[in-house]
C-alpha cells in the first residue's frame, strides 16, 4: 500500500511538472530552435594550411557524433593541398634533375685548357 502511494505522489509530481513547463512557457515557444553548432576554426583560405592549422581543427559535436559535412570539407580540402604539394614536389625534384644533368653534361662537354696564353709562346 504504501509503494502504491508513493507511485501516484510521484505521478503527480511528474504530471504537474510537465504541464508547467508547457503552459508556463511564457510568450514564446516551450523550446526555442537552436541553431546547429557550425565549424568554428576553419582552415586558412588565405595560405596554405600548416600542420598548427590541422592540430589546432576541433569539429563540433552533433546528436550522433560529428557533423560529415565539416570533417569531410576539411579532409577534402588537406586532400587537395597535399595532392598540390606533390604535383610542385615532383615537378621542382624534376627540374633539379633536368638542372644537374645539364650541368653534368656541358662540364664533360668543355675541353680542357691545359695551356695557359703564356705557355704557347
Amino acid at each position: 500500500m504504501m509503494m502504491f502511494l508513493f507511485l501516484v505522489v510521484a505521478l503527480a509530481v511528474v504530471v504537474a511538472a510537465v504541464t508547467l513547463a508547457v503552459v508556463g512557457g511564457g510568450e514564446s515557444a516551450p523550446l526555442p530552435e537552436v541553431a546547429p553548432e557550425r565549424l568554428q576554426d576553419h582552415l586558412p583560405a588565405d595560405r596554405p594550411v600548416g600542420r598548427a592549422d590541422v592540430e589546432s581543427l576541433r569539429f563540433p559535436l552533433a546528436p550522433r557524433g560529428y557533423r560529415m559535412a565539416d570533417v569531410d570539407d576539411a579532409l577534402g580540402r588537406l586532400a587537395a593541398e597535399l595532392a598540390e604539394r606533390d604535383a610542385r614536389i615532383a615537378d621542382l625534384e624534376s627540374a633539379l634533375a633536368g638542372a644537374r644533368a645539364a650541368a653534368a653534361h656541358t662540364h664533360h662537354a668543355q675541353p680542357h685548357k691545359s695551356e695557359g696564353p703564356e705557355e704557347r709562346r
